[in-house]
C-alpha cells in the first residue's frame, strides 16, 4: 500500500515537471528573429523573407548549420547581381544551399579533415539539384584552420570562407557568417531569369481541364486553394488531382466529405509538393519520398509520397493507394497541376492501424507507422572529431550566456517541483 501511494503521487508530479523542463528547454526557432539582433545581416534576413525560405526554416526540426552573408558582402559583385535581377524562386534555391542540414559548432569544422566533408542543404531535398550538386564540401586548411565551403565539383568557381560564428544554440542551429553568396554548380541563372510571373487560379484551371469538377469543387469550399496559390510566389508547387473518376472508385467505407474539415485540408494538402516539377522531373526524381503540405504542418516524415517511374509512366504510392499521372492539367513554371487517376488516401488517416482514430472526429491527424526523424549525433560522437579546439571571439560567450539562461530556468523548475512535492 505504501509503494502504491508514492507512485500515484509522485508519477503525476515527475510528469508534470518533465514538461516543465521541456516547455524551458523547448521553442521553435525563427530564424529572422535570431538574425534581427545582428545589424550586418539584415539584408541576408531580408532576403530568406521574401523567398519564403524563413517559413521552410520555421518548419523544421532537424539541426541546421546556416551561411550567412554580411551586408557588405552582399552589396557588392557577384552576390549583388544575383540578389537584384532572380526572381523569389531562383533566389530562394541559392539561399536554401546556405543551410546545412547538420549541426556544426566551431569545434567541429576545426576538427574537419583537410580532405573535407560533404554535406547536404536544404537545396538538395527539393530533388531540382542534379546529383550530388545541392551539397556542399567542407575543407579546413591544417596551417590556418580556414574554413572554405564550395561545391563538391572540383574547381568549382563558387566558394566561400567562414569569417566567424555569430550564434549558436547548441545541437540546433550555428549561424556562421561567410563571405560570399554560394551558387550550386550548373546552376542555370539564364533560365531562372527568364521565368514570369504567374498568379494562377488553380480553381479556374481544374475547371477548364473539365474532367476535375469535384477536386475543384473540394478546393474551393475548403479554403486551401488561397493556400496554395500563395505558394505560387516561393519554391513553387505541383498538384496531383484526382479525376472525377477517381472519387466515382473510392471504397464505400472512405467519406471525403464526412470528414472534419481540419482533416479534410490535410487530405487535400497531402496531393500537393511544396516545389514546382515538371513532368520531366518527376520522371527523373533523385529523390523518391517526398514530403507534401501536409508534411509541413504534421511534421518531418509524416504524410509522404513515394513518386517513381513505372512502366513509362510516374506512379505515386501513398503506402494504401497506387496512382499514375494520367494527364498534364497545366504547366508554367512555379506551377504544375497533373491529373491522377486515384485519390490519394494517405496512410496516416485511412491506413488500417488509423481506423480506430478516424471513428472518433475530435482525434487529431497522427501517423501511425511513420518513424521519428533522425537526429545528428552530438560533436562528442562526430566520426572525426580527435580533440577540442579554440573558438571564435564572441564564441564562448555566446554559448555561456545560453547556458546560464538555461541553467536560470533550470533552478526556477526544480524550484517548482519541490514546492509541488512539499504540497502534496
Amino acid at each position: 500500500m505504501t509503494v502504491s501511494f508514492f507512485i500515484s503521487h509522485i508519477t503525476p508530479l515527475t510528469f508534470f515537471c518533465f514538461l516543465l523542463l521541456s516547455s524551458s528547454t523547448a521553442a521553435d526557432l525563427n530564424i529572422t528573429s535570431i538574425l534581427s539582433s545582428f545589424q550586418n545581416l539584415t539584408s541576408f534576413s531580408s532576403l530568406l523573407t521574401s523567398s519564403s525560405v524563413a517559413s521552410d526554416l520555421t518548419r523544421r526540426q532537424d539541426p541546421i548549420t546556416l551561411l550567412a552573408v554580411p551586408n557588405s558582402y552582399l552589396s557588392i559583385p557577384p552576390a549583388s547581381d544575383l540578389t537584384r535581377r532572380l526572381p523569389p524562386s531562383s533566389l530562394g534555391d541559392i539561399l536554401r544551399y546556405h543551410v546545412l542540414l547538420h549541426y556544426f559548432s566551431w569545434t567541429d569544422l576545426l576538427q574537419i579533415p583537410p580532405s573535407g566533408v560533404i554535406v547536404t542543404t536544404l537545396l538538395q531535398t527539393t530533388s531540382r539539384a542534379p546529383a550530388n550538386f545541392g551539397a556542399v564540401n567542407i575543407t579546413r586548411n591544417p596551417l590556418t584552420n580556414s574554413i572554405t565551403i564550395q561545391s563538391p565539383v572540383t574547381f568549382s568557381p563558387s566558394n566561400a570562407t567562414v569569417l566567424s560564428v555569430i550564434k549558436t544554440l547548441p545541437y540546433n542551429i550555428t549561424i556562421l557568417a561567410v563571405d560570399s553568396l554560394l551558387v550550386p554548380y550548373d546552376f542555370n541563372l539564364m533560365t531562372s531569369e527568364t521565368r514570369p510571373p504567374l498568379g494562377l487560379n488553380i480553381t479556374k484551371a481544374l475547371i477548364d481541364g473539365h474532367n476535375f469538377n469535384v477536386a475543384a469543387a473540394m478546393l474551393s469550399a475548403s479554403g486551401v486553394v488561397d493556400e496554395f496559390e500563395a505558394d505560387e510566389g516561393g519554391a513553387g508547387i505541383t498538384l496531383f488531382v484526382p479525376t472525377d473518376g477517381a472519387f466515382g472508385d473510392l471504397p464505400g467505407n472512405v467519406r471525403l466529405q464526412s470528414l472534419p474539415a481540419d482533416r479534410k485540408s490535410v487530405v487535400l494538402k497531402f496531393h500537393v509538393l511544396h516545389s514546382y516539377y515538371p513532368l520531366g522531373s518527376l520522371e527523373s526524381i533523385v529523390n523518391p519520398v517526398q514530403p507534401t503540405l501536409a508534411t509541413e504542418d504534421n511534421g518531418a516524415g509524416s504524410f509522404t509520397l513515394n513518386i517513381s517511374r513505372v512502366n513509362g509512366s510516374v506512379a505515386i504510392d501513398t503506402g494504401i493507394v497506387q496512382a499514375s499521372v494520367t494527364q498534364t492539367v497545366f504547366d508554367q513554371n512555379p506551377v504544375a497541376i497533373f491529373g491522377v487517376s486515384k485519390v490519394l488516401l494517405p496512410r496516416e488517416v485511412f491506413g488500417k492501424d488509423s481506423a480506430g482514430a478516424m471513428a472518433k472526429p475530435g482525434n487529431p491527424v497522427v501517423g501511425t507507422n511513420v518513424q521519428p526523424p533522425e537526429t545528428s549525433p552530438s560533436p562528442e560522437n562526430s566520426p572525426w572529431l580527435s580533440g577540442p579546439a579554440s573558438s571564435p571571439s564572441g564564441f564562448h560567450e555566446d554559448m555561456k550566456s545560453n547556458g546560464e539562461r538555461f541553467r536560470l530556468q533550470s533552478c526556477i523548475v526544480a524550484l517548482c517541483c519541490i514546492g509541488l512535492y512539499l504540497l502534496v
